[in-house]
């Protein structure tokens, strides 16, 4: 016995004595590296820049003896151009790379298996950053991080500025090698994904549709999620018996949506809307889904956005449609300065179903109007006990609402409201299934989340664990710089030409014949004294202005004659579908005599906002402002916040405003369109409605004017597929068209 022992510590050591550091200069002796590694071996990436590499993992190590690969100097290995990552094999880990200003194309950046598509088992990235490497296109789809196979690791990581269609993160169970994984998503950055303006803007999904009867045991936790704005999915569970704790959510426009599968956990988040617009808590659907302990704070979302929304579901819904919210245990949760929570939200002909036997337990709803939350079917499933709720409330609740003065904490900003010992109830073990009662132990007697000590954990957590132990560079400083141009051919030198950050543009001329299209490809301002312009060509362009991806156009104190000016369009946003977004900006001018469209949003492109505030338009022909090239169905748009406000129309003919949204997505708020403080005169589109909105989500035309507009036609037309939010309100009609309204539409007559 003691000479087993003896040789097997031998064996150990001469083991370890082998271990050794291999420094790689590129990626022909990596990829040897890897061929040759042993456990325990540390291979070192020289800095510098890795350019169009695919680095390629798939040696094994062991439990006791990893095999690292690691930046010389992490964050000094900087990988560019078409380049990504496999990690297969067994027990390897990668440190401290920095993937920026590169693509992936149809790969993923980094994917937990190898290039033979054979998956990767105890492997783990750390330390390692993914910020703005996307694909060039907008709507080129790909994902970031893919897990495979089973307890992998990403941790202490940053991935932020993805703005290409695809999920950042996705855990895919695509057979039983990758099935209950047990993968963990730990102490991770994730930051800045802007509006994408269709489905697929995910920060994390586990699963997919097809696949979601399968348990993946995915814990997501310890994470930070601030500004993923994507879409109304922040986090999309299409899987069983996954984990979500411990997070903050920082001004994240949607929601953790249990989208599918089975007795999924969401406890000891913290959720910080801080009144931005969209912000949402967790959605409930299907069996045995647990939010306990939570803490929700400033969230305005409605509906399925809603601070917490319960689904109605299909009946006999397949696995992947809709299962309405069944045996779900909502307990000691906080619910602060919120808009109404949503019970049986989706309610319509096909999702009749409504939820049942879902316990809302010991949880405090102190909401920001006397309305603390919308029922849209029957309450028949809910079972209320042990909640309280402030005595501002004035809605009559159900009996399982106490009213009653609460107590708060302070923190920073926020305040942690708390009720009084000894309020609250337990849990009956009557109403619960067999999977609630073993989880029984997570829950307070007291009601409301479990106070200060959870909330400073998450917070310090977040603020000081999540991410890399490294920082990426910071963006150098901004330059200004203002130009003077007195002819058409100067001024598309100067866009040409200029390199600064924002450059102010003056015209000093009266007169500007153009030859060629102008690109905006950087943050231009034009803008002239007061005085009459002349814009004019002798050739037919496509468009005077094209605003590329990553551009912002702002037109102000323009006085401009477009009678000589021969082009379609006078504007277009970027028709080469880029991965950036544009901006628009059109104040205190005055354009008169244009023939064509003013503005047309091009297909595929993505502005984030237009703003159009203190203009006159006198005497056009033509759309004004045409948002409706999106004609597949497939939910595109292609603004997403449109301001047309205190602008005076005369004499415009053709349609004001033209906007399509396809197609019955739900997974995006936009497009968001406010048209108040206008007043419109003699105006005409014939016979199409002067504005026309289909699809559009949200709208307020509010204080507008309209006088002898559209007479006997249609002056404002609605058109929705899925729910919106029209408000159309305080506005004057004299001698204009009428109104033609939905069931989405909120009509105010003044």
């Amino acid at each position: 016995m003691l000479r087993s022992i003896v040789c097997s510590i031998c064996l150990l050591s001469t083991f370890i004595v082998n271990a050794k550091d291999i420094l790689v200069k590129n990626i022909e002796e990596l990829a040897k590296a890897n061929k040759a590694a042993q456990p325990g071996d540390i291979v070192i990436l020289q800095n510098g820049e890795w350019n169009n590499v695919s680095i390629e993992l798939d040696c094994k190590g062991t439990a006791a003896q990893p095999i690292v690969f690691r930046a010389q100097i992490a964050g000094r290995v900087i990988i560019k151009g078409n380049s990504k990552l496999f990690v297969g094999g067994e027990y390897i880990t990668v440190d401290g790379l920095y993937f920026t200003k590169g693509y992936a194309g149809k790969n993923a950046v980094i994917q937990f298996r190898s290039v033979n598509k054979e998956p990767a088992n105890h492997c783990r990235v750390t330390n390692t950053i993914i910020d703005d490497f996307n694909n060039e296109k907008r709507l080129d789809d790909n994902n970031w991080v893919l897990f495979y196979g089973k307890y992998n690791r990403l941790d202490h990581s940053v991935l932020r500025n993805k703005k290409n269609i695809g999920v950042t993160l996705a855990v895919i169970l695509e057979d039983e090698r990758s099935r209950e994984n047990f993968h963990s998503i730990d102490h991770n950055y994730f930051a800045f994904r802007i509006p994408l303006g269709s489905n697929g803007g995910e920060t994390i999904r586990v699963g997919v549709s097809q696949h979601c009867e399968f348990a993946s045991n995915t814990i997501i936790e310890n994470n930070f999620f601030e500004h993923c704005d994507g879409e109304t999915e922040i986090i999309s569970i299409k899987s069983g018996s996954n984990i979500i704790r411990n997070n903050l959510f920082k001004e994240s426009f949607g929601a953790v949506v249990l989208r599918h599968g089975d007795n999924n956990v969401v406890e000891n988040n913290i959720f910080l809307g801080n009144n931005k617009v969209g912000t949402g808590g967790v959605r409930v659907i299907n069996k045995g889904q647990w939010v306990v302990n939570n803490f929700f704070y400033q969230l305005t979302g409605s509906e399925f956005r809603s601070p917490l929304a319960v689904m109605n579901g299909v009946p006999n819904s397949p696995a992947n449609r809709y299962v309405a919210a069944q045996n779900a245990v909502i307990a000691n949760n906080t619910w602060y300065q919120c808009t109404p929570l949503g019970f049986c939200v989706g309610s319509d002909a096909e999702r009749s179903q409504v939820p049942s036997n879902v316990l809302f337990l010991n949880n405090i709803v102190y909401g920001k109007t006397e309305k603390i939350y919308d029922v849209f079917d029957k309450m028949s499933g809910f079972h209320f006990t042990g909640n309280i709720t402030g005595n501002a409330t004035t809605q009559e609740l159900n009996s399982g609402f106490i009213k009653m003065a609460l107590k708060t904490i302070a923190h920073q900003k926020a305040q942690i409201p708390y009720a009084p010992a000894g309020v609250g109830s337990k849990v009956q073990d009557s109403l619960m299934s067999i999977a609630a009662i073993k989880l029984k132990s997570r829950m307070n007697s007291t009601p409301g989340f479990s106070g200060r000590e959870v909330f400073y954990s998450v917070i310090k957590n977040a603020m000081l664990n999540c991410g890399t132990a490294w920082s990426a560079p910071e963006a150098t400083s901004s330059h200004k710089l203002t130009i003077t141009c007195k002819d058409a051919a100067q001024l598309a030198d100067a866009l040409t030409t200029t390199r600064a950050d924002y450059t102010i543009i003056r015209l000093t001329g009266t007169s500007y014949e153009f030859t060629q299209p102008l690109e905006i490809n950087r943050n231009i301002e034009i803008t002239s004294s007061s005085k009459k312009i002349r814009f004019s060509s002798k050739e037919k362009h496509s468009h005077l202005f094209e605003v590329n991806g990553g551009g912002t156009l702002s037109l102000s104190n323009l006085n401009l004659d477009l009678a000589a000016l021969h082009a379609d369009n006078f504007i277009i946003s970027d028709k080469d579908a880029n991965t950036e977004h544009g901006n628009i900006r059109l104040t205190k001018n005055s354009f008169s005599n244009w023939k064509g469209i003013f503005f047309n949003a091009s297909k595929t492109s993505q502005l984030d906002s237009m703003i159009v505030t203190q203009n006159i338009f006198t005497a056009n022909k033509g759309i004004l402002f045409s948002f409706t090239n999106e004609d597949d169905k497939k939910g595109y748009y292609n603004v997403e916040r449109l301001f047309i406000n205190n602008n005076k129309i005369n004499g415009q003919q053709g349609q004001v405003l033209a906007m399509l949204r396809g197609g019955n997505d739900e997974s995006t708020m936009g497009p968001m369109v406010w048209f108040n403080n206008n007043i419109l005169t003699n105006c005409s589109a014939g016979d199409r409605p002067l504005i026309h909105y289909y699809g559009t989500q949200l709208s307020y035309e509010q204080n507008n004017k309209f006088s002898n507009s559209n007479t006997g036609g249609v002056l404002i037309k609605y058109e929705d597929v899925v729910k919106a939010v029209h408000v159309f309100k305080n506005n004057v009609l004299q001698n204009s068209g009428k109104i033609e309204a939905n069931r989405f539409t909120e009509v105010h007559s003044k």
